[in-house]
């Protein structure tokens, strides 16, 4: 018998959400490597770090970013910055394996003109959770978001134009990619708290719930 058989990733498939809207099932699997690798280049330059919402609240999620702007929060607001506040230095540059995989994604998902300037990554551990949310801080809401699935099983939150639409439960395996724009683009989504028997469910530990947002922010 062949064990490889049995060892071998399903091939890519497809699964719509909602008009604008879709999932690539295993769609970044076999870039798992790379990815990484330009995860800890990115992380060593500009570190993950928990923020702070205008409320005070500090979020559940470590977050860093590369790319031209990076999304950050704090006291003052919700916003893009061209510069890491921790290091006043501008944010590590998007990788070009990067760019390629969130363009071919778009370009899938029926979205051929995306540019990508902006790679928000978040690092979830046991117990952190992304609440119900709109992307209103770039500057066209229409472009895709192409959001990349690494390390465990999430629970992708999917809803509404409004909060208080109930939100589909779609379970993200490693290698998933969820992409929405156009008329799904200010559809409230977020991830479920992480719960802890995900602590041994992967065999990479470093990379135990990571997900990785490309935004086109400064392009229109």
């Amino acid at each position: 018998m062949n064990l490889d058989l049995f060892n071998t990733p399903p091939e890519p498939w497809t699964e719509p959400l909602s008009p604008g809207a879709l999932v690539l099932r295993q769609y970044a699997t076999a870039h798992t490597d790379s990815l990484l690798a330009g995860i800890h280049a990115i992380a060593a330059q500009a570190p993950f770090r928990h923020m702070q919402t205008p409320g005070g609240y500090t979020m559940s999620v470590a977050m860093t970013n590369g790319g031209t702007a990076g999304w950050i929060t704090d006291r003052k607001g919700y916003r893009y910055s061209t510069t890491d506040p921790l290091s006043g230095q501008a944010w590590p540059a998007l990788p070009a394996d990067f760019r390629r995989l969130a363009q071919a994604a778009a370009l899938a998902a029926g979205f051929p003109a995306f540019q990508p300037d902006a790679c928000l990554i978040n690092r979830y551990p046991v117990g952190a959770k992304m609440a119900l949310h709109q992307d209103r801080d770039e500057r066209d809401l229409t472009a895709p978001i192409v959001s990349v699935s690494l390390g465990v099983l999430a629970t992708f939150l999917w809803g509404g134009l409004q909060r208080s639409d109930k939100a589909v439960k779609v379970p993200l395996l490693h290698g998933d990619v969820v992409v929405w724009g156009g008329e799904a683009g200010l559809v409230f989504h977020g991830i479920a708290t992480l719960p802890e028997h995900q602590r041994l469910a992967w065999h990479k530990p470093q990379c135990a719930g990571i997900n990785r947002f490309f935004h086109q922010v400064m392009v229109r």
